[in-house]
């Protein structure tokens, strides 16, 4: 049996349960997949939808952050962004 796609086994991990998710961010080793796993079940269904089903293309995930609300666009920049910056440029 050949391994999953690696579409397939991430849109089954976004999809998952809260545990199975929690346990997969744990185990993250970027911090934008780490963010992701941590978003409500809406958010993850977008992204799901609108980027990992269309083929996971990097100018499709911006298009799709920069569609979301303020609220996810924010929660990107503290959880992800912000914390790369070097600390004399932390907002």
């Amino acid at each position: 049996m050949s391994p999953a796609p690696p579409h397939r086994l991430a849109r089954q991990i976004l999809r998952a349960p809260a545990f199975v998710r929690n346990a997969a961010a744990r185990q993250a080793r970027h911090p934008v997949e780490q963010w992701m796993l941590r978003q409500p079940r809406s958010v993850r269904a977008s992204y799901v939808r609108e980027v990992i089903e269309k083929g996971g293309d990097a100018k499709l995930a911006e298009i799709w952050m920069l569609r979301q609300p303020e609220a996810v666009r924010e929660s990107y920049i503290r959880g992800v962004l912000a914390p790369a910056l070097p600390p004399k440029l932390r907002p």
